[in-house]
């Protein structure tokens, strides 16, 4: 274990505490065993590290691996929580899992087998932990963890410290809570700057070269994990990428699945299970007129991609109009479900209903709240577009 141990050191003492997200605060650390997923570069590694090094833990006592280390080659995932037990370790973090075959049935035996541990493991966001070999479902405790807020992206690039709020509490009081925001901070002066290149932490790091390193993360997701994880024929994988351009090139999209099938050459089955998968890959997100019941091979009433900085890096419709309603529902839908109502952009939880757009948006008699850009503070049911990206 001792490579394993120097690295997880090495990584420990560089961990910047400084900034951290506000799944940190979610999540009850409490319990035996835990389980993070999310897309490709959102933080996970980032978060376990900020974990450990915030514990009291001796220095013996916790251990961070990731599954992907050439050590896994020769030794297995129980011989190390044995180990590590025997030599009075109490908290292993198990990074990248789905990089090992029998993840779910080791972590299970761990569980099991080692009640002195508490486990930690994260995966990608294609990870099927509750039709996994070994229901995990009801040992772990779950969490999905997405980009950066709008308010965590100031609170790190401008070293602020913005509470969140519930959606309740926006709508209700979005005024007073506009107001002091903007006594600490001028939003809309960074609002561009996020929506281009802002919601993968790992912005910072690569500067100008963002946007390539978020087409190298799609690459990855759909040439490694789709076809470790969902089984996927390599040979196929052309046929998901012309279907993201697509998709792309035309959010919001209202897709004909006949035409699309033809366009492609691929069947309506296949097409629809296309689509799920680039939604379980946080590439894209479909929305349904209804919620209930909705089955994979049900086709989505539109479909947009899953955050703003994805139109800017493949080079697609960013149209802004686009861009707004796509923010909207990558900021709510972290908390909350949303579906496509008759005559109106988004209705969140099955009863309330909002309209996003510009500042001079014309009223709709259905709507219940207007979501605005470039409005600094709203008046009423019309609400800055940017308060939005305070709900986590």
């Amino acid at each position: 274990m001792e490579p394993l141990f120097e690295l997880y050191f090495k990584l420990l003492k560089n961990v910047n505490l400084s900034f951290q997200r506000s799944l940190m605060e979610k999540i009850q650390w409490q319990h035996r065993l835990i389980g993070i997923t999310g897309a490709r570069g959102v933080g996970k590694t980032t978060i376990l590290l900020q974990y450990l090094s915030k514990s009291k833990l001796s220095r013996n006592e916790s251990l961070y691996v990731s599954l992907d280390h050439i050590w896994f080659s020769k030794n297995s995932l129980l011989d190390l929580a044995d180990q590590f037990s025997k030599s009075g370790g109490k908290v292993l973090v198990i990074d990248e899992v789905h990089k090992y075959a029998n993840w779910s049935k080791e972590i299970k035996n761990i569980y099991d087998f080692y009640p002195e541990l508490k486990v930690i493991f994260t995966g990608s966001s294609l990870l099927e932990i509750l039709n996994s070999a070994a229901d995990l479902s009801r040992r772990a405790v779950l969490y999905s963890m997405g980009g950066l807020s709008f308010r965590e992206f100031l609170n790190f690039d401008q070293g602020l410290n913005l509470p969140f709020y519930s959606l309740e509490t926006i709508l209700k009081q979005h005024q007073e809570i506009a107001d002091e925001i903007v006594s600490q901070v001028k939003p809309l002066q960074f609002w561009n700057q996020y929506l281009k290149q802002g919601y993968y932490p790992f912005y910072k790091e690569f500067g100008e070269l963002y946007h390539q390193q978020i087409l190298a993360v799609i690459n990855l997701t759909l040439e490694v994990e789709l076809p470790l994880l969902r089984k996927v024929d390599v040979a196929y994988i052309p046929k998901i990428k012309q279907l993201l351009a697509i998709i792309a090139d035309s959010v919001p999209f209202t897709p004909n699945i006949s035409k699309l099938s033809e366009k492609i050459g691929i069947n309506r089955t296949t097409l629809l299970t296309y689509l799920h998968f680039l939604e379980e890959s946080g590439l894209i997100y479909g929305l349904h007129q209804n919620t209930e019941g909705v089955s994979l091979l049900q086709k989505p009433g539109k479909i947009y991609l899953n955050n703003p900085n994805l139109a800017f890096a493949l080079g697609s419709n960013v149209d802004i109009g686009n861009i707004r309603e796509t923010f909207f529902l990558n900021q709510v839908n972290v908390s909350h479900k949303l579906n496509l109502p008759p005559n109106a952009d988004f209705q969140i939880d099955k009863n309330t209903i909002v309209e996003v757009g510009g500042k001079n948006k014309k009223g709709n008699q259905t709507c219940d709240y207007y979501a605005l850009d470039h409005i600094e503070t709203g008046l009423n049911n019309k609400i800055p577009l940017w308060l939005f990206g305070f709900l986590y």
